[in-house]
């Protein structure tokens, strides 16, 4: 791996950085104005977790609040149920899990909306019930098919579509993971494209469907005051920190065989420091954006497994499910490095772990610090490390960014200083969409800004080979800490934002 501690310009002098942008003529292709068909929507899975906790409360919303077109929504699962026992389950779901408020009118209109057929109908019980359902939309529809189903069924559900004889004129929604590694991942996109096109594949990622993972696109390219700072000559590092305080609990199984690298690096942190990372597009239109997204994973190097820490927190080895002697990392760090004229020298370090101190998921852009201070070594400048940048992903969607200035009072004292920003603070807070209802609505638009593509995915297992096939061992770690002390070694000589100094301020008033 190439040395990227140092970075190769003299600090004297730095030529400004030339970046192309995009022609002021560029246009979407897609435009959010255009009305949406009906769709009739094949939900796999209508009785797992995920369904319960997301999908069905979101479709719900989005049929009551109009932002979605008339739909029909089909469940199936394994469960032998009938359309009144799926709608019960549904309205319970909602009740418990739906953050926004449905009277009984509403949920009348939508139950009449729901029907379910069991796996066990077959293909041709599936097709019966997606044909009635397309009768009450009329002669114009698309489908959307969402797998909610473990990463084992998937290629089940993609042979029933395809005997079912319900591919054409649809969208099918994937849930990660996309393979396990670099062969698994191109023969888990071969057996999908002998099915379905490309465009019409949606591999969702959560993370990119949050209001904050998009404000990072708009405050990267709309605004001239950190656009041209937005490079290796000013940015110190980036940090992309998900910890997690929860445990595997029923997942433990399925962990074993994935690990924290598989199941959330690839799949989400390294889709967030695409927006980090990625050269403006051409125009605001999926293409465009999926294109720079999938060069700055070509830009990637090799993962080297000398800049990664596995961790396994104490105690994981005697949850039910899981090997005694099992080297599956519930933590991981590591260091990124980006091979292209925008970010060389600059290290991405990305973490996240089960068990930790907090729950966060925070982006941070530290930025290089003044080359030469006229300030005393008493002043307080530079004892709190640069200046930073943070975007919180959390569903209030809060940017900070911290520097210097003076106390108030006698003499040059420096301290830490911060300016805070969240959508609840807005008039417009009421309008956030959850992550799963956006994507769901990206989807039935045919939208693939907020999702991965085939080529992206390779490109991503292509440069995780060197530490699937070399991990270094994994370091246990008490629960509710912040990882194995080797994360230390990682980032020095910078030191990780979490867990935060100060606290975030909270909303008054």
């Amino acid at each position: 791996m190439a040395d990227i501690s140092q970075p190769d310009y003299d600090l004297e002098y730095v030529r400004p950085q030339s970046i192309a942008y995009p022609s002021p003529d560029a246009r979407p292709r897609s435009q959010e104005t255009e009305p949406l068909a009906a769709h009739v929507i094949v939900l796999f899975g209508a009785t797992g977790d995920l369904a319960k906790r997301k999908l069905l409360p979101g479709l719900a919303y989005l049929r009551q609040s109009d932002l979605a077109p008339d739909v029909r929504i089909v469940g199936t699962a394994m469960d032998d149920l009938t359309t009144e026992e799926f709608r019960d389950l549904t309205h319970r779901a909602i009740a418990s899990f739906g953050t926004r408020t449905m009277d009984d009118a509403a949920w009348q209109t939508f139950a009449e909306r729901l029907s379910y057929v069991p796996q066990s109908a077959g293909p041709e019980g599936l097709t019966a019930a997606v044909r009635e359902a397309e009768s009450a939309l009329g002669p114009s529809f698309r489908r959307l098919h969402y797998l909610s189903v473990p990463p084992k069924a998937a290629e089940a559900v993609i042979g029933t579509l395809r005997d079912a004889d319900l591919a054409e004129n649809s969208r099918v929604v994937m849930e990660k993971p996309f393979g396990n590694d670099l062969a698994s991942a191109q023969r888990l996109n071969d057996f999908l494209h002998s099915v379905f096109d490309e465009s019409q594949i949606f591999r969702i990622d959560h993370f990119l469907g949050k209001e904050a993972a998009q404000n990072i696109l708009a405050f990267r390219f709309a605004n001239g005051l950190f656009e041209p700072i937005w490079n290796r000559n000013f940015i110190d590092h980036v940090q992309i920190d998900i910890p997690e305080t929860l445990g595997l609990d029923e997942r433990a199984r399925f962990y074993e065989a994935t690990g924290a690298y598989k199941d959330m690096v690839v799949t989400h942190l390294m889709q967030v420091m695409a927006f980090v990372a990625m050269e403006p597009p051409t125009a605001l239109e999926p293409q465009a954006i999926s294109d720079e997204k999938n060069k700055v994973f070509c830009s990637m190097l090799p993962i080297d497994p000398d800049f990664v820490v596995r961790g396994q927190y104490a105690g994981h080895r005697d949850e039910p499910g899981v090997d005694g002697d099992s080297d599956t990392e519930t933590f991981i760090a590591l260091q990124v490095a980006i091979d292209n004229w925008r970010w060389a020298g600059v290290p991405f370090y990305l973490r996240t772990g089960k068990r930790m101190a907090e729950g966060m998921r925070i982006i941070s852009i530290a930025f290089k610090e003044a080359p030469r201070s006229m300030f005393p070594t008493n002043s307080g400048v530079g004892g709190q490390g640069p200046d930073h940048l943070t975007f919180d992903l959390a569903e209030d969607s809060r940017v900070s960014l911290s520097f210097y200035g003076k106390r108030p009072g006698p003499g040059m004292r420096l301290e830490k200083l911060s300016m805070q920003f969240s959508t609840e603070e807005t008039d417009r807070a009421g309008d956030v969409l959850e992550a799963y209802e956006r994507l769901i609505l990206d989807a039935m638009r045919g939208d693939h800004t907020l999702f991965t593509t085939a080529d992206g995915i390779e490109s991503l297992w292509e440069r995780s080979m060197p530490l699937l096939e070399d991990p270094p061992p994994v370091k246990v770690y008490p629960q509710a800490s912040w990882g194995p002390n080797a994360i230390h070694q990682l980032i020095a000589p910078n030191a990780w934002r979490l867990p935060f100094e100060r606290a975030w301020r909270e909303r008054k008033g």
